[in-house]
């Protein structure tokens, strides 16, 4: 008898019969009862252990790894999207500034054993961002958060990413700050190089916009076959060649400068001391370096008749894309589109563009241009919350993200 109710208890408890946790309580007792009756005090206590222990199991597996999604001051629509997207409101945080300017950072929920997800890209406001950033970050450390993953679609100083004369590599020094201030994962978006990965010390997924941006160009431009796309500079022609081949059209690439290259400004290093010296004479023999004359700008391939498309990683300061467009112009395209991941569009971006010969400047949302778009109305928003928010799914259900770039090549 006792063997046959303990077996019915233990095969009911275990084939999930029981739904309700008090039932499950009550079928646990039943079954230390009747156990008890044949099994000794130490038997008893291995069985008890045993079911504590796979209830203590369920219960973290079940809280482990709860998602919250906390958004700084840069661009609360994209993080309202991205939350919407996921099922999910954003946390409740205040990040404010004092009347010295100093930055305070209040999160209202509780991050303890949680995954959080801090949704901050780069904006005009670019250093009050990073401040935020690194404050928020670090609040989330200090306050138990199992991982802090950063979601920057535009990395801020991102163009400084290379030695210049007497400077200094500052993306470098805001990779590091980043990850001292707490973040163990971070999410991008089109790098403007991709080496800048390399300065951080925590994993960084590279996003890439580009089959948004097709996708644009298949369903929105009329005739697209009849485009060729457009290198701004030799520098983006990877970048074009790949538009084109998954396009199957054609390349041009404009070539010369009208602005004076940032290499080409004279600095303290270029000026001769003005006394003469033994250690002169050391130079003596080394050939003279030839002074860099810059082409007159040119357009290799024929954009004649046809629709001109130049894609770029971002678009700052627009007076080059206007040069190029007007240029374009001169050689026969009828239409002119600027594509661009991060459209910063600094300064008096909206007039020049409105007053060029561009037809359209698409851009992602990665960082917020609600006022330039009604300042120009050929300013057009692409919408990639769904790729980070994708993102953010799959890391934290821990699957793989080569689904994300899938036909993505290098060049992009």
């Amino acid at each position: 008898m006792v063997s046959v109710s303990s077996q019915l208890a233990n095969r009911t408890l275990l084939s999930g019969t029981a739904t309700d946790d008090r039932h499950k309580l009550f079928y646990t007792s039943f079954l230390s009862f009747h156990i008890s009756l044949c099994l000794n005090e130490k038997s008893i206590v291995a069985v008890f252990s045993h079911q504590f222990t796979v209830q203590f199991s369920r219960m973290d597996r079940s809280k482990v790894g709860e998602l919250m999604v906390i958004t700084g001051n840069s661009h609360p629509e994209l993080a309202d999207l991205i939350a919407k997207r996921l099922g999910i409101k954003v946390g409740a945080a205040s990040i404010y500034h004092k009347t010295n300017r100093e930055t305070m950072v209040d999160i209202a929920d509780s991050v303890r054993g949680k995954d959080v997800y801090i949704i901050q890209t780069g904006t005009k406001d670019v250093n009050n961002n990073i401040m935020e950033l690194l404050i928020m970050a670090y609040a989330c450390k200090t306050s138990s958060a199992r991982s802090i993953v950063g979601v920057i679609p535009y990395l801020p100083y991102s163009k400084q990413c290379k030695m210049r004369k007497r400077g200094c590599i500052v993306s470098k020094l805001v990779a590091k700050m980043m990850c001292r201030s707490g973040l163990n994962h971070l999410i991008t978006m089109d790098l403007h190089q991709k080496e800048i990965q390399g300065f951080f010390d925590c994993p960084v997924d590279n996003l890439r916009a580009s089959p948004f941006l097709l996708q644009y160009i298949q369903e929105s431009i009329p005739d697209f076959r009849n485009a060729v796309i457009v290198a701004r500079d030799p520098g983006s022609a990877k970048k074009a060649t790949s538009y084109a081949e998954r396009l199957r059209l054609g390349i041009a690439v404009i070539h010369g400068e009208q602005k004076e290259a940032e290499s080409d400004m004279v600095d303290g290093r270029h000026s001769p001391p003005t006394l003469r010296s033994r250690t002169m004479d050391a130079a003596r023999g080394m050939p003279v370096m030839t002074a860099k004359e810059k082409p007159p700008i040119n357009v290799v391939g024929d954009v004649g008749g046809r629709i001109a498309i130049m894609v770029d990683d971002m678009i700052d300061d627009v007076r080059s894309f206007v040069a190029a467009a007007e240029v374009l112009k001169e050689r026969g395209a009828y239409k002119i589109y600027v594509m661009a991941t991060h459209g910063l569009l600094s300064s008096d971006a909206p007039r020049l563009i409105e007053d060029s010969p561009i037809d359209e400047v698409v851009v992602t949302n990665t960082i917020p241009h609600e006022i330039q778009k009604m300042q120009c109305h050929k300013i057009k928003t692409v919408d990639i919350s769904v790729l980070l928010a994708e993102a953010i799914r799959r890391i934290h259900n821990k699957e793989s993200m080569s689904y994300l770039f899938r036909n993505v090549t290098l060049e992009d």
